[in-house]
């Protein structure tokens, strides 16, 4: 029976595993934006109405969620790898099903197969970099889905800008490229351990120990507060900045200009404590939700750009300091289900309340559902620092 301590180790050829496991999970969250940009293609195409782009967000969302609750701690049983190559099988068959959809039923079928893919990849490559490095693994797990989200939208979003009556290349792109990152997986060290109750594991349920809970508490205001706000960007944010500056190109591109600021400041704060993180991203969330609700009010691209950088700012020191905040108290055979409790609590502040503001848009307009949902992330952001003052003490 291994000790907790031989479980931490890093195991051979941890340099080369952490390059292909970084990968693996950004090119799982660029797979995941990519379709973002060419729904206004399908949706000319195929005829349907925006209230159906709803529709394929909450399946979207709903099926990660399943997912999550359901396959989250199966590398805490199976082993990070056999975990790996599932997803990598299921995003396969989504990437042809994307490759070769002709209408919004094929679309929601890609759409779900993808996120039940991604939300057994998310934990299972999340705990395999912890156990191969616990500090730099929680740095990677930031920085490589918000590269992955930005890189996906962007190259997405060029290639049909160039090429509309070709975007099945996309998919298929994206296809051969798992395909060599399933071959990567195979090929590196199991970092894992094969434990019994595979079966109990995949009944839905959230996996937090007992002296985790707290801190799983506190943190949530602030994880809430970036997961809603890259809901917004991601969901009404290209239509809101058009609206707002009567710049279609700038929508796609102030939404890059997002996740990347995220990226950026992650590197920057990496050695930072975690109650420092939340300061710092309490602070940005308020600044850029001001600057947003004002770009909207005067119609200014100047202050959308700010806005994008700030909130930026604020989504990724929020999200590595409330990751690094709880990740740190875990034992090895807790990280899969951590890894999955977190990020349900991700996707449902990722899923409900873009899709409330969607359904409220439709009544009160883009303008006034802007400045509500700013001021929700302000009154959330608020209570994240109020909270972080309690960690502050801890830290130090």
């Amino acid at each position: 029976m291994p000790t907790t301590t031989s479980l931490i180790k890093p195991v051979p050829n941890s340099n080369r595993g952490m390059v292909v496991l970084a990968l693996t999970l950004a090119v799982f969250f660029a797979a995941s934006t990519a379709p973002t940009p060419l729904y206004g293609i399908y949706q000319h195409e195929w005829s349907f109405s925006p209230v159906m782009l709803t529709l394929v967000f909450a399946v979207y969302s709903f099926s990660l969620l399943v997912a999550l609750l359901t396959m989250g701690a199966l590398s805490d049983h199976v082993g990070r790898k056999p975990a790996i190559l599932l997803s990598l099988v299921l995003v396969g068959v989504s990437m042809v099903i994307f490759a070769q959809a002709q209408g919004l039923a094929d679309l929601l079928w890609a759409r779900s197969s993808q996120r039940i893919a991604t939300g057994t990849a998310t934990s299972a490559v999340g705990a395999a970099m912890l156990d191969l490095d616990r500090e730099n693994g929680t740095l990677i797990n930031t920085l490589s889905p918000l590269l992955g989200m930005a890189a996906g939208i962007f190259g997405a979003g060029e290639y049909a800008t160039r090429y509309p009556l070709a975007i099945q290349n996309v998919f298929w792109a994206l296809l051969i490229v798992f395909i060599a990152l399933a071959c990567g997986v195979a090929a590196i060290r199991e970092s894992g351990h094969r434990r019994p109750g595979v079966l109990e594991s995949l009944k839905p349920k959230v996996r937090v120990a007992a002296h985790i809970r707290g801190a799983y508490a506190r943190m949530a205001p602030m994880n809430v507060a970036v997961w809603a706000l890259g809901a917004f960007y991601l969901s009404l944010g290209p239509s809101v900045i058009i609206m707002a500056t009567g710049l279609p190109s700038l929508g796609g591109r102030a939404v890059c200009l997002n996740m990347l600021s995220s990226a950026v400041v992650i590197w920057f704060i990496r050695r930072w404590q975690p109650s420092a993180m939340e300061r710092m991203a309490g602070l940005a969330l308020i600044l850029g939700m001001l600057a947003l609700i004002s770009a909207v009010y005067f119609s200014s691209a100047t202050l959308i750009l700010a806005a994008s950088i700030a909130g930026g700012i604020g989504f990724g020191a929020g999200f590595i300091g409330s990751l690094r905040s709880v990740m740190s108290l875990s034992a090895p055979h807790e990280r899969g289900g951590l890894l999955s409790a977190i990020y349900v609590m991700n996707y449902i502040a990722f899923s409900l309340p873009a899709i409330a503001a969607g359904q409220l848009a439709k009544h009160i307009g883009l303008a006034s559902t802007t400045y509500i949902y700013s001021c929700a992330i302000i009154i959330l952001s608020l209570s994240a620092l109020w909270a972080s003052k309690g960690t502050k003490r801890k830290d130090s």
